[in-house]
């Protein structure tokens, strides 16, 4: 280890400079709030056995505070243990403690109860959120302080908020500023930065000085506009003195590698080192349709699977890895420009291919091949030499040295062409990497000489030797597969693992899955109101005498009764829902909490970040009136003036498509009543203003509330849109009182989940009513596996090792879309693994009869 006396970061036009040690920087994420702390070490030694010298890493606010002011930093929540085995490890840490993180986890690290805090404002320079904030800055940053770069430690730099472009901050330099002198006034001196997650850096550092911007890129792997997008930013930060830092993007490298010929100096593909998120801690949000749930199996394709499979990738990681540190300074200082002498590419390639022109002399152009099948590239002829056609391999990036000194290696001559990667330059010679035959130019004494050698087979490296009049060199070229760790070892991927192992035996257990304590409540509170953050809230009320019920802001999954009796489940992401119940005198509801929101969605009301979970307004619908005709129109330049016309709602006629049309009436209300106002069929998102406050309503939930003495008159703006505009309803509305409330946070369901029992052996399938909810313990083979469940009409909570492994849904129409990684798969690390799964098995309603039919599980490598 460097000695810490010595020990110096600094960020300049190179990059990240650690020890004055000016490389490309690889770095991938890794996550221990996503892992069992026995495998820690294990996977930072994954990581470092790439070549990849750094890791990003967030700290979740809301994972070490469990409840308003309950600290926990021991075990798997123990980030300084992390981060001193990260240092051992030799890797450098981004660490990004926040206060938001997004990383699809449960609101985006936001602690829940935050909403609940009158007059406190998300995300913005308002002091109680900022007095908030300073709570959990005080906890992480003097953690992060003590274990700096300069000071022993493995934090090179620490990023403030995440992705903060995307979000409505309305005055940004002061935000960003107020986390600045909180940071510093922690004792952190290493650089801070802060990501744009859509290129906007302003949006991202609020212009705040001493906060570096950086780039979060996910674009297409195929597009061919990577290069000229790129190069527009590394030309925007450098004229500023700055380095091209790319702090996520994606994983293939390819990709990478144009990423890095078009300038970037920290390149951190998100999730190289995939985790698992235990407990009740994924989020709502990402990628659904709109909303979707982000699954236990944190996956998106890095080079290490979540139960630690090292994938084909990690070899294209060794390869990029090793062509950093050969070139090292050279191309850390490169100079990007648009790439020259490519005379034609045969296969799909980039629009405007991207060089560095390298510090001390020659050039690395980036030739990709964005096809699936191979390819050729002819270069021009240049200095000497005749043009030389490259092979491509399918979906790849060369990256062609040419015109390279080689004195700094103690080699004589110059590298005068290259198309294989060269991944080691001394004394002893060039090692290069190649899955396709490569051509390499040497220029020595005797001119230039040029050899063509064949595609090596793994474990066959071609060494050649190359003389021009008294110089020679030495010259291998390996397979990617055979390139070697930066310790020298010999690189491994992971071996096709056994046959999963099918779990027919169970014990179904005399144990109950609630307590039935309850405290009585006018109304439903939100979860959070009494203290579920995580896990689910029952309740329960009469609802005689009602013939339909409005239910508004449910989330996430909401289990409904009538009289005893289950009705399907919803998940509908706050979406107000419409309920018949006519005849049934008693509602019950439970209501599980997936998530929280991790990024800040406006289309349904459960993605907006800091929005609450429960039951949310549950109504009794009183009358009901059609309310889409006798709307007067404003079109503005679209009609000749008064008298206004009279048309139904969203029936005015134009040729002026898209231009906005303002429908105003007065509603018949009360004054004294609650009501909803239903735009049925509406297409497009609208604007409504009541009593001069506007807000925007949207085809996800076409539903606006009004308040006593709200809506004597509205108006509704919406583009023009020559469809049928479909109808409005006004819903007069009676709350539905006198609720009996059972709270059920995720400790108390772990606690439920660890009582002993006395049961009876069964053999799957297992049938239940829907409804049903039993305890189940499944033995399970030593070791880590992974879990898998198979039938219908079911949801699956999976517990071991005093820890919620996680949640699988099956076949379920109701069941939403689940996103991130594999929504069938849990996981049991082996030291959690006591030879038993307890299972809680939930049967729902609205399909076949609820079956759990099979267990299998899988060994993992760990």
């Amino acid at each position: 280890m460097t000695d810490p006396s010595t020990a110096t970061v600094r960020l300049g036009r190179s990059g990240l400079v650690l020890d004055d040690r000016e490389e490309a920087l690889l770095c991938a994420s890794l996550f221990y709030f996503r892992l069992p702390r026995e495998v820690w070490e294990a996977r930072l030694a994954q990581v470092r056995a790439t070549g990849y010298r750094a890791i990003d890493v967030y700290l979740p606010w809301n994972f070490h505070e469990t409840a308003p002011g309950v600290w926990d930093f021991e075990g798997r929540r123990d980030v300084g243990a992390f981060l001193d085995l990260a240092h051992e490890a030799g890797l450098a840490v981004i660490a990004r403690p926040g206060p938001y993180i997004c990383s699809e986890w449960d609101g985006g690290a936001l602690p829940s109860w935050l909403a609940l805090e009158d007059g406190l404002q998300l995300r913005q320079a308002e002091p109680k959120f900022l007095a908030q904030v300073e709570r959990w800055f005080a906890q992480a940053m003097p953690i992060l302080a003590a274990r700096q770069w300069g000071r022993g430690g493995s934090v090179a730099a620490v990023q403030l908020e995440n992705e903060l472009d995307f979000f409505d901050t309305h005055d940004r330099h002061a935000y960003i500023s107020a986390l600045r002198d909180m940071a510093i006034g922690h004792g952190i001196d290493v650089p801070l930065v802060a990501c744009a997650g859509q290129g906007d850096l302003n949006g991202a550092t609020g212009g705040v000085d001493g906060v570096a911007p950086a780039f979060n890129f996910y674009p297409d792997d195929r597009s061919p506009f990577i290069e000229a997008e790129v190069r527009r930013y590394a030309d925007l930060v450098g004229a500023e003195g700055l380095p091209l830092l790319v702090t996520e993007t994606n994983r293939a490298h390819t990709t990478l590698r144009r990423l890095m010929a078009s300038g970037a100096t920290l390149l951190a593909p998100y999730l190289q080192a995939s985790g698992y998120d235990f407990g009740y801690t994924p989020s709502v949000g990402n990628w659904g349709d709109p909303g979707g749930f982000m699954t236990h199996d944190y996956d998106f394709g890095g080079y290490l699977s979540p139960v630690g499979e090292s994938r084909a990738e990690t070899a294209e990681a060794r390869v990029l890895a090793a062509l950093s540190r050969t070139l090292g300074p050279a191309l850390a200082n490169a100079r990007t420009t648009e790439a020259e002498g490519v005379l034609s590419v045969d296969v799909p390639t980039s629009a405007s291919g991207s060089a560095l022109v390298l510090d001390g002399g020659g050039t690395l152009t980036g030739v990709p091949n964005l096809g699936e099948e191979p390819g050729t590239a002819v270069f021009a002829a240049e200095g000497g030499l005749p043009e030389l056609a490259i092979a491509l391999a399918p979906f790849s990036c060369a990256l062609v040295v040419r015109g390279l000194p080689l004195g700094g290696f103690d080699l004589p001559g110059t590298l005068k062409f290259a198309s294989a990667d060269l991944v080691r330059a001394d004394g002893e010679g060039l090692e290069f990497a190649s899955r396709v035959p490569s051509v390499i130019a040497l220029e020595g004494a005797g001119g230039v000489q040029t050899v063509e050698i064949e595609a090596p087979a793994r474990g066959g490296s071609v060494l050649t030797e190359v003389v021009s009049g008294g110089d020679r060199w030495t010259v291998v070229v390996h397979h990617p597969e055979d390139v070697p760790t930066p310790d020298g070892t010999e690189g491994v991927i992971s071996p096709a693992l056994p046959e999963p192992e099918s779990l027919t035996g169970a014990t179904r257990l005399e144990l109950e899955t609630r307590t039935g304590e309850t405290s009585a409540h006018d109304l439903p509170p939100a979860s959070e109101e009494v203290g579920v953050y995580r896990g689910r809230t029952h309740y329960a009320a009469s609802v005689a005498g009602a013939g339909e019920l409005l239910i508004e802001g449910a989330g996430d999954i909401v289990d409904l009764a009538l009289d005893g009796t289950a009705l399907p489940s919803f998940a509908t992401f706050g979406a107000t829902v419409r309920l018949p119940v006519e005849g049934a005198s008693r509602l019950e509801a439970t209501v599980e909490t997936w998530g929280h929101a991790n990024f800040d969605d406006s289309r349904l009301p459960g993605l907006a970040i800091g929005s609450l979970r429960g039951l949310g307004r549950v109504w009794a619908i009183a009358s009901s009136e059609d309310v889409a005709s006798l709307w007067t129109v404003d079109g503005g330049e679209q009609w000749a003036g008064e008298p206004a016309p009279v048309r139904t709602l969203a029936g005015w006629s134009s040729t002026r498509i898209g231009r906005p049309v303002t429908y105003r009436r007065g509603l018949p209300v009360d004054g004294t009543s609650h009501y909803a106002l239903h735009l049925d069929g509406l297409q497009t998102p609208c604007e409504i203003t009541v009593d001069g406050e506007s807000a925007v309503v949207s085809p996800n939930d076409p539903w606006v509330h009004f308040a006593p003495g709200q809506g004597r008159e509205i108006a509704i703006t919406m583009p023009h849109w020559p469809v049928d505009g479909g109808g409005a309803t006004l819903l007069r509305l009676e709350a539905v009182r006198d609720w009996q409330v059972e709270a059920q946070a995720d400790h108390d369901l772990l606690a439920l989940s660890q009582k002993d029992g006395t049961g009876t052996e069964i053999a799957l399938p297992l049938e239940l009513a829907p409804g049903e909810e039993v305890w189940l313990d499944v033995p399970v083979p030593s070791g880590g596996r992974s879990l898998r469940f198979e039938g219908e009409q079911v949801r699956v909570s999976a517990f071991a090792g005093g820890e919620l492994l996680g949640r699988v849904w099956l076949d379920d129409a109701a069941r939403p879309n689940f996103t991130g990684g594999d929504p069938g798969r849990l996981w049991i690390p082996g030291s959690w693994n006591t030879g038993a799964v307890r299972l809680l098995v939930h049967g729902t309603a609205g399909g076949d009869r609820p079956r759990l039919a099979r267990v299998t599980a899988a060994a993992s490598p760990e």
